[in-house]
């Protein structure tokens, strides 16, 4: 690196420590390899401001794919690694999936990119999330069609009853917990994606009550959730006829509730 180039780069750092930036190295090297000059300095000032490091950047790494996302989108997160690889382990060539809650469209991504031949719907509420998800599967997904609804409800009439997986990466953030949440999370992505209501599960109730009449026989329904709120949420989609069973990896700190419908 040249002595100018060092010069910068260490100024970078030094910012986004000072700004409470624990990884400030790792980020610079980021945020470097991004832009340089005007830009580069309009890019550390957003992040030093505390806008998500992805939001700045512009995508998030999730599964080994970079994914767009747009300021005020909800990032997809490390944890829901594991919710991809459980869609991705149900899903078959042929197979309708539907991504509900679909943010940027991260988890219909991993599915379609790994089972290719899968026919993809995402759904989700906030335009700007489905601006989003639009933009990232287009060139990757060309033929996945995107809704923009609550919930299922935009949804075409035909899919009821073909759907062999359905992914919700809904809210389940506490109503009162999402004040403790990170600045990032809290001041910077919209709100509807995090809150889940008084315990966090409303969306989720809600989700078992759609999904039996969506999915076809065998078909299975998935959703993130936390170890503690994973035996309520497993009662309410037994109570919606479905049978429900929980996966949990230690290493990334994600617990899965994966339900099923009866058929073979």
């Amino acid at each position: 690196m040249t002595e100018v180039g060092a010069d910068v780069a260490g100024d970078v750092v030094r910012r986004l420590r000072a700004a409470g930036c624990v990884f400030a190295e790792e980020e610079a090297d980021l945020l470097l390899g991004q832009a340089s000059g005007a830009v580069l300095d309009a890019l550390v000032a957003r992040r030093s401001a505390g806008e998500p490091l992805e939001h700045v950047l512009g995508w998030a790494l999730f599964c080994g794919l970079r994914v767009g996302v747009a300021p005020g989108v909800f990032v997809p997160r490390v944890r829901s690694e594991l919710l991809a690889a459980e869609a991705v382990s149900r899903a078959a060539a042929g197979d309708v999936v539907v991504d509900l809650c679909c943010g940027s469209g991260a988890l219909g991504l991993v599915v379609a990119t790994r089972v290719p031949g899968v026919e993809l719907h995402a759904a989700d509420v906030d335009p700007a999330a489905t601006a989003c998800a639009r933009a990232n599967l287009a060139t990757l997904v060309p033929a996945a069609h995107v809704h923009e609804g609550d919930l299922d409800a935009a949804l075409p009439p035909g899919l009821r009853g073909r759907v062999a997986v359905l992914v919700a990466n809904v809210p389940y953030v506490p109503t009162a917990a999402v004040a403790t949440m990170p600045v990032e999370a809290r001041v910077h992505e919209n709100r509807v994606a995090l809150d889940g209501g008084p315990d966090g599960l409303d969306v989720q109730r809600r989700v078992a009550a759609l999904a039996p009449s969506w999915l076809a026989p065998g078909g299975a329904v998935l959703v993130e959730t936390t170890r503690a709120q994973a035996p309520v949420a497993v009662e309410a989609f037994a109570r919606h006829g479905l049978r429900p069973a929980v996966v949990h990896d230690e290493d990334l700190e994600a617990t899965v509730v994966v339900a099923t419908a009866p058929g073979p």
